[in-house]
């Protein structure tokens, strides 16, 4: 039988990623991802719109759609905002 020897077996995603130059990237992204949904979420349990977290946050309802896309950047003082909005606080911890 002939196999093909796979590189990666026994690694892990993380060196895979380091590997490849883009582990930074993908967790930034992920913790992106996780920031958008928790908001989303707890946007959904408040009933707040778009339009209201928007004035609530003294902002455009772009910048709020900016905040909820995964994939624009956002700023630090952005989740902040938005945390504050809801009305929870904003966390930041280290691995």
């Amino acid at each position: 039988m002939n196999r093909k020897k796979h590189n990666y077996i026994g690694s892990n995603l993380d060196d895979f990623l380091a590997e490849e130059g883009i582990l930074e990237q993908c967790e930034e992204a992920g913790a992106k991802y996780a920031f958008t949904m928790q908001l989303k979420e707890e946007m959904e349990k408040q009933s707040v719109s778009k339009e209201e977290l928007a004035d609530r946050m003294h902002t455009s309802r772009s910048a709020v759609d900016r905040i909820l896309d995964p994939c624009k950047p956002s700023t630090l003082k952005s989740f902040y905002k938005a945390a504050s909005a809801i009305g929870k606080p904003l966390r930041i911890s280290l691995g």
